[in-house]
């Protein structure tokens, strides 16, 4: 269990649009080369230690002739950002991906520079 030892707690929240392979060809699309989708998300303040992240998809376009098989995580997460990794596998076709995330943590409180 994450314990917040902080008065003030800060959530965040986005989407993003992994990717929109049918369009040109892409690799999730055509099932050849890495099939591994990566991003950086930047939070827009900084927590005051780790936040739990949690990610799923909002959105997934997938090729009905082939198995559908994903996996989605948060990784390397910080105070300031985490990486935002989509994966598949096999003869798995996708054509789009739009992923949610949430970070829930400590923030600084003005509390914590009274002397």
């Amino acid at each position: 269990m994450k314990r917040i030892s902080t008065g003030s707690i800060g959530i965040l929240q986005g989407s993003r649009v992994l990717f929109s392979d049918f369009a040109d060809g892409g690799q999730m699309w055509t099932g050849q080369g890495p099939r591994e989708s990566r991003h950086a998300v930047t939070f827009s303040e900084a927590f005051s230690d780790v936040p739990c992240v949690t990610v799923g998809m909002s959105m997934w376009d997938m090729d009905q002739k082939t198995n559908s098989r994903a996996d989605i995580s948060a990784e390397n997460i910080t105070e300031t950002g985490f990486h935002l990794v989509f994966r598949t596998w096999g003869d798995t076709r996708i054509a789009r991906m739009r992923v949610e995330w949430m970070a829930i943590g400590a923030v600084p409180d003005e509390q914590d520079f009274i002397l």
